[in-house]
Order: C-alpha cells, then structure tokens, then sequence
C-alpha cells in the first residue's frame, strides 16, 4: 500500500435540511478536504470525543477500546482504506504482541476510535485523490448550491407577488383576531 496521508478532523457540520452530518477530514500537509457524509448518531459519537464530554457510563466506542487494552492489544492508527460505489472502508490498525492486525470497521467508528484514542487517522492516497476536494471549491460549490435552494425556495413569493392585486373581487382582510386567551 502506498504511502497513507495523514489527517485531521476539521469540522462534524451539521445540515439544517437533512439529518445527514458531514465530517470533514483535513490533510495534514496539504489543502484537500475529505467530505464524509454520516448519520446523526454517528456524528454524534465523533463529537462527544472531540469535545471530550465525560459521560456517565461507558458509550459502545469506550467500551471497545476498552475491550482492546484489556485483551494488551493497543490500537495504533485508524485507516480509510477504500471508496466503493460511494462507501468508504476502513481499517482499525490494533498492536497485539508486536503484530499489527487491521480490522475492517466502517471509517466513522474508525474515527471516534482514533479520537478517543488520541491516534492518527490515516487516507489511503487513492481515496484522497477521487474524493478530496480543495477549499476553494468546496465554497464554490456550497455557494453556488446555496444560491439555487434559495431561488427556488423564493420562486413561491414571486409569483405571490406578482399575482397580488389581482383579485379585486376579493372581501377586505379584517383585523377582527380570536386572542390566544379568548374563547371562540
């Protein structure tokens, strides 16, 4: 396998139309951008490590590494090792008396492994090179996507608007309101 590209957990954003979560990994030395897209639950998981909230009791990610430091396994690195048909895989890297034994997981457990675990995450360059994007054109493209969602929410005013004036034959709009305290 070619030389891994470390990163960093740039941001977990959150989409206010849809519940999908976006997190986006960083390169360490360099500007692309890894956009992965995950469900609330498991953005979630990646955002009480990073903000290192103490829960009550152990969450299923404590408790597998947990599991590993108990068995005198120790957990390495994690790795996003592939992109098939729009899923990423990915590998926990664990050390077990000197052997290194990878673990397929999905890459979002991968990374609220590695970030309770203060690990590096590790992107197999072939991903980066067909999924990193630049910054440049990540706020290009969300600007312009913006701009469309917008045009089109609006398009309902407009055409209120221009309609508005229209309907001369329409009653006068009464001011004569029920209070919330009122009884009908």
């Amino acid at each position: 396998m070619p030389d891994m590209i470390q990163v960093t957990i740039d941001s977990v954003r959150v989409s206010l139309m849809s519940p999908q979560r976006i997190i986006l990994l960083r390169e360490m030395s360099g500007e692309r951008t890894l956009p992965i897209f995950v469900g609330p639950y498991e953005a979630e998981a990646i955002t009480v490590a990073l903000q290192e909230i103490e829960m009550a009791r152990p969450l299923t990610h404590d408790l597998l590494k947990n599991v590993i430091t108990t068995f005198g396994a120790r957990l390495v690195q994690v790795e996003i090792i592939a992109l098939r048909e729009k899923i990423f895989y990915g590998n926990l890297v664990v050390e077990k008396d000197g052997k290194l034994i990878h673990i397929d997981s999905r890459p979002t457990d991968a990374i609220a492994m590695a970030v309770r675990a203060h690990i590096p995450i590790l992107v197999d360059p072939a991903v980066m090179d067909s999924a990193g994007i630049l910054p440049e054109e990540d706020l290009q493209h969300e600007t312009q996507s913006r701009a469309l969602e917008d045009k089109d929410r609006l398009s309902i005013f407009e055409d209120f608007f221009d309609n508005l004036g229209e309907d001369k034959d329409l009653p006068p709009v009464s001011d004569d309101r029920i209070a919330p305290d009122d009884e009908p």
